[in-house]
């Protein structure tokens, strides 16, 4: 690490004038690319209108349009109002992520008139001078200007993990981040031509992609859409062939096959369930950057914590400060040279910790940009405690080193070097003062170590052969809410694994009091087998690990995932970038860095670590409910094709028109699996959705396609003469409704009882269209005789009974397979 001096303000570069600002504005050389945090209404709009499917049921209902009569054609104004409603909730949708990244966008602080100020990324301009400090993520691309120990980590564009140490007149690069140190670069390239747009917008585009479920659905439309080609050109010429004397009724028999194999809502439901999902967690401050993001949390079975900004809040408080060269003073942080009432440093504090305490106001004040930890140190020492020490060099803190340092002209004219960092890390293993620093961590307690150096800042070896002075005792304050969060994911089935950069016995202090289980063996990183499968062993086997570098918690998560699970990470801090960036979910702080701001899938705007479970829970919701609706429209799906190819083998008029299955559709798939697709569900996510759906639809589309074609023909064989056709197709209406109810009532379950009334609203629909005069002319139903409907129901009873058999069968199958 070069030694630099110290940044002096008053001769810093001012940066650009207002009119140089607006003359540059003017030219359009300013970074007005926005980033887009949701698709566009057109993208919206297209995607919900311009479909295969709706090509096809539109296509279909222009002909019915041409055959009539129109209650055919119900159908397609059903289309449409499914349409409307996809693109106003995915309109909401986008109104609520684009006022949320408005609240979660980085605003850059820029040098204008001699003065820092803080604009929005798109006021940038070509000339700016951006101030940058740890975790600040250069957002378009510049040269350095000033350097005070700047280091940038540029591995997400590069893949080299080592931060790079920038001086003037080096690159930077959009996208890369500082891990350590500050600085000043000016901006010479904004806007498109800024390779900080692409990877902002990749970062926080609104997107449909990389989603089982959304994938799954895909491929069963492929499916379908296979299927359905060669058994809708048979219907085509066999209800031609057998309707050959009114083309009228040929044309709706063979429209009214075709419709039902469309399973033309479920597209809809789904992007509906993960619209609404969006507007949910978006009035809990809770930016959801990638649309998957919601279903990915509802599978994780890892979820990897970083303490600080976590478990605890980000702030803490120095306690106590122990000199350990035996000098006077009683350690207290009020009492040794540290904080009187008002809060300043005792300029009288005398001895070791008196000189310890002015020691510790010089380090604050070094650093422009204080962690946590300093900032804490600042606020029990301020820097007017040391106003008469000089700073000659300034070593910034780096997680990767654990420490961090200053080097002074004191007031006596020594020179002296001072490193602030982990005990552990600076003290050779044994030394004394680690047994205490132990004691303390078994406190929940964060200790720093004070030391001199005898090196310069600039040795690599800086950190050897130190001076201890004193230890620093800070106490973290919990986050009320950490505890509930933790027993949450313990209830669910959700492994926790706390993987810190501090002291793996303070973690595990801290974890332990919040209850987290295996927290009383914490293990220190620096111990972990560097094979991957070695170290996925011990990370199944603990909970707490400590003194993990930012390398380490990359190949964590990569470790966990070898072993099949689906890896959460989160974090606030810079050393958390690349673990997020790898994780199947990554889940940031509103308040931490841009940096993993930016990689993050989820960010927590308010920074409240317990809206997590409100995001799984609406994960498992959405997973849950979209399962059990597919199944309910891949039913229709499957009994649909069957009785179409049952109709060309037995060269019979198709059972129904386009208005009973309209009306069927309705009652027994529309509207409750509306409903449904949008109720509370705490079931646990699971993989396979494909196959899982298809085991449930096919046998019922099955059983309910046979029984109703079955009803049909027995109809058939009954009735003779005039309208003949009408109470044949009644009949078997009655079975197909009854069939398609106990698949409702079964998917349904465990009821509740707003599900069962559900289901009897349903019943009272379909039994007044049969009471009703005019609703049974309107929809050509119509009971004739006992004899028939009752041997209808007897079907249905029987077609009931499998039902309960085939997925009982279906189930234990899948407990078996676990």
């Amino acid at each position: 690490m070069a030694e630099g001096e110290l940044t002096d303000v008053a001769a810093r570069l001012p940066g650009l004038s207002s009119a140089e600002v607006a003359r540059r504005t003017a030219a359009g050389q300013v970074n007005d690319v926005p980033v887009r945090s949701s698709r566009s209404v057109t993208e919206i709009v297209r995607a919900n209108v311009l479909t295969r499917f709706n090509a096809i049921i539109g296509g279909l209902f222009l002909v019915i349009l041409v055959v009539g009569p129109i209650q055919d054609g119900l159908f397609g104004f059903v289309i449409v109002a499914n349409t409307a409603i996809g693109i106003f909730q995915e309109l909401r949708a986008k109104h609520t992520l684009d006022s949320l990244a408005v609240i979660g966008e980085a605003r850059p602080e820029v040098r204008r008139d001699g003065g820092t100020v803080e604009i929005p990324t798109s006021g940038i301009v070509l000339g700016d001078l951006v101030e940058l400090g740890p975790g600040d993520k250069v957002v378009v691309d510049g040269e350095v200007a000033e350097a005070d120990g700047l280091e940038i980590d540029e591995s997400l564009l590069t893949g080299e993990a080592d931060p790079v140490l920038k001086h003037p007149g080096d690159p930077v690069m959009s996208g890369s981040f500082v891990v350590a140190g500050g600085g000043a670069f000016t901006a010479t390239k904004v806007g498109r031509d800024a390779y900080a747009t692409q990877l902002a917008e990749e970062a926080s585009r609104f997107t449909l992609v990389n989603s089982e479920l959304r994938g799954g659905i895909s491929r069963i439309l492929k499916y379908i859409t296979w299927a359905m080609v060669p058994t809708a050109v048979g219907l085509i010429i066999s209800q031609f062939t057998v309707e050959s004397h009114d083309a009228h009724e040929a044309v709706r028999r063979t429209v009214g096959g075709i419709v039902p194999m469309v399973p033309e809502g479920l597209v809809l439901l789904t992007s509906v369930a993960f619209a609404i999902g969006v507007v949910r967690l978006g009035r809990r401050q809770c930016l959801v950057q990638e649309l998957p993001a919601i279903e990915g949390l509802a599978r994780v079975d890892v979820v990897c914590l970083d303490k600080t900004g976590t478990l605890t809040e980000g702030g803490m408080d120095v306690t106590e400060l122990r000199p350990l060269d035996g000098g006077s003073g009683t350690g207290r942080a009020d009492d040794a040279g540290g904080t009187d009432d008002g809060g300043r440093a005792d300029d009288g504090g005398s001895g070791a910790a008196g000189y310890a305490a002015r020691a510790l106001a010089a380090l604050g004040g070094s650093d422009p940009r204080p962690n946590a930890s300093l900032q804490a140190i600042v606020d029990a020492y301020p820097p007017g405690g040391a106003a008469d020490w000089r700073g000659r060099g300034v070593l910034p803190f780096s997680s990767a080193r654990k420490y961090s340092g200053a080097a002074f002209t004191e007031p006596d004219g020594t020179d002296s070097t001072w490193l602030l960092g982990a005990p552990d890390v600076l003290l050779p293993a044994g030394h004394p003062a680690l047994a205490e620093v132990d004691r303390l961590n078994d406190q929940g307690l964060r200790v720093l170590l004070l030391a001199r150096a005898a090196r310069p800042l600039d040795d690599p070896q800086v950190a050897r052969d130190v001076t201890p002075v004193a230890l620093v005792v800070l106490e973290q304050r919990l986050r009320p809410d950490a505890g509930d969060t933790l027993r949450y994911f313990a209830e669910q089935g959700v492994h926790v694994k706390v993987i810190s950069g501090d002291n793996a016995v303070s973690v595990g202090a801290v974890a332990g009091k919040l209850g987290l289980p295996g927290a009383q063996s914490p293990v220190d990183a620096r111990r972990l087998p560097a094979e991957r499968d070695a170290m996925a062993e011990v990370l199944d086997e603990g909970a707490v690990f400590g003194r993990v570098t930012p390398q380490q918690k990359r190949d964590m998560v990569a470790a966990l995932q070898s072993r099949g699970h689906n890896v959460a990470m989160t974090g606030d801090g810079v050393n958390d970038v690349l673990a997020l960036k790898d994780a199947d979910i990554g889940v940031s702080m509103g308040s931490g860095s841009e940096a993993t701001r930016a990689v993050a899938q989820i960010v927590l705007l308010d920074n409240s670590f317990a809206t997590l479970p409100f995001v799984v829970a609406e994960g498992r919701r959405v997973i849950g409910n979209i399962t059990r609706v597919a199944t309910l429209f891949l039913t229709k799906t499957v009994y649909s094709v069957l009785l179409a190819v049952l109709v060309v083998c037995w060269q019979v008029p198709y059972p129904f028109l386009p208005r009973h299955l309209t009306l069927l559709s309705t009652l027994t798939i529309g509207v409750p699996a509306f409903f449904l697709a949008l109720a509370p569900n705490k079931e646990r996510a699971r993989p396979n959705f494909v196959r899982r759906v298809m085991r449930y639809s096919t046998p019922a589309g099955i059983i309910c396609g046979v029984a109703s074609f079955a009803a049909y023909l027995l109809a058939r064989h009954h009735y003779t003469g005039g309208g003949a056709l009408d109470a044949e197709t009644s009949a078997a209406t009655l079975t197909l409704f009854l069939l398609e109810l106990w698949v409702l009532a079964i998917i349904a379950r465990p009821y509740t009882w707003w599900r069962i009334l559900l289901v009897l609203a349903m019943v009272l629909g379909f039994a007044l269209v049969l009471a009703v005069p005019w609703l049974q002319d309107f929809f050509a139903l119509k009971l004739v005789g006992d004899e028939v409907p009752w041997a209808a129901v007897g079907i249905a009873a029987a077609g009931a009974v499998l039902l309960e058999v085939s997925w009982a069968w279906v189930r234990r199958r899948e407990q078996a397979e676990g």
